[in-house]
């Protein structure tokens, strides 16, 4: 695995590049950075629109023809939009790399967007919308994102509402297009049975995309007003969301790692999984994890249980966390995380396509590559007073807010 430059109308693209014979697969990734549902302005659900709208082939030849040529060859190649980031993918045998390349470059130079095009995704996307009205979890993870980030991207749904939608513009989706897939914010992932001398075909494929310039991104900061929120719906069970601040520097999240681990994200023996279902049975399943993405960074939680429980499944999880914040943990579980963490480790890398991922992250995260496997080797190394230092220094992440999707009682 390693990095390698391509310049590209004066700019230097950076690719993650590992060749790999041991399949004859090729992927390609392009990923636009500040070009997902954070640069939607008030038109939420606009870099989701977009990406959807950049699988409908070209001008010339159209959603299904494009599609038609493509699925003979069996290439997979696709667009999509998370909150920070587009990213079109190509995924394909070697024997059809280059004419993957050529199907990846018309898109390119000419995405099918049409008055039709943009009527039909829309109507797909309000939809999509109104299904998700009746997913309950989906709800109470919006409700909870609202009161975390108010009055920012990450409250709006990424893949807006109705009147957002309703009002894109053809004009909306070729301006984005235009100002967001470009050289400055563009990097690339490469790998499969193909040599470094590939790259080369890449950056001529690049060459029809506009310089741009950098953009930067917005880091939001997670509520600590520990509001609650409820929303009342016909449902037999209680959703319950919840998620704190957890501002932890870069070179100490291998602590955070572990300590989240142990505390909620471990499945069982977890305290939460313990205390909530084992214990007294309020629920399935519960769980705590860490997000740690350039733009924020938070506890994540999650449990579901009975309506008439859901006010002693919360007290629950605050007085857990509150434990774990002033306790820390055990030498027992310090060293059954340690070895399940260290245990997984050949299934996190059995694949081409995971060791990719593994380092386009690293990447992405301004880390060097092989920071995946350093920080492995510091949690093995990780002593019990050191890891209860850095829990009981965390008391922000007792600043719990809860959403919760609810039957009327």
């Amino acid at each position: 695995m390693k990095i390698l430059n391509l310049e590209v109308k004066d700019a230097k693209i950076p690719v993650v590049f590992e060749s790999s014979k041991a399949m004859p697969v090729v992927l390609l990734r392009l990923v636009f950075k500040v070009a997902g549902s954070c640069e939607d302005g008030e038109k939420s659900g606009l870099a989701k629109l977009v990406a959807n709208m950049l699988n409908e082939g070209t001008l010339s030849l159209g959603s299904s023809e494009f599609a038609r040529l493509l699925e003979t060859r069996a290439i997979n190649l696709s667009a999509s939009a998370g909150f920070e980031t587009l990213s079109i993918d190509i995924n394909c045998l070697k024997e059809h790399f280059s004419y993957a390349l050529s199907k990846l470059k018309e898109l390119l130079s000419e995405p099918n967007f049409t008055d039709e095009i943009l009527a039909r995704n829309k109507a797909l996307t309000l939809g999509e919308i109104a299904s998700n009205e009746n997913d309950f979890d989906y709800v109470a993870r919006r409700g909870l994102m609202e009161i975390l980030y108010p009055k920012t991207p990450l409250g709006k749904a990424g893949l807006g509402n109705e009147k957002s939608i309703k009002s894109i513009t053809l004009k909306d989706a070729k301006n984005f297009v235009a100002s967001h897939l470009d050289l400055a914010n563009l990097f690339v992932v490469f790998g499969g049975d193909v040599s470094e001398a590939q790259t080369a075909t890449v950056g001529e494929i690049l060459s029809v995309l506009p310089a741009g310039k950098q953009r930067n991104l917005s880091h939001f900061a997670t509520s600590d007003k520990c509001e609650a929120k409820e929303i009342v719906r016909s449902s037999e069970q209680a959703y319950i969301y919840f998620g704190s601040p957890y501002e932890v520097p870069k070179q100490e999240r291998y602590k955070a790692i572990v300590a989240t681990f142990i505390l909620g994200e471990g499945g069982f023996g977890s305290r939460l999984m313990e205390e909530i279902r084992v214990k007294r049975g309020l629920a399935y399943s519960a769980y705590a994890r860490n997000i740690f993405n350039l733009s924020y960074t938070q506890i994540f939680g999650y449990m579901q249980t009975k309506n008439d429980k859901k006010d002693e499944a919360i007290a629950v999880i605050k007085d857990e966390i509150l434990k774990f914040s002033q306790n820390g943990v055990s030498k027992t579980e310090l060293a059954q995380a340690k070895k399940f963490l260290s245990g997984s480790l050949p299934l996190r890398l059995e694949t081409l396509f995971k060791r990719l991922d593994i380092a386009q992250n690293e990447f992405y995260e301004g880390k060097p590559l092989g920071s995946f496997l350093s920080e492995l080797d510091k949690i093995s190394a990780l002593k019990f007073d050191e890891l209860n230092h850095f829990i009981t220094s965390h008391a922000e992440i007792n600043k719990l807010s809860f959403c919760v999707l609810r039957n009327e009682i």
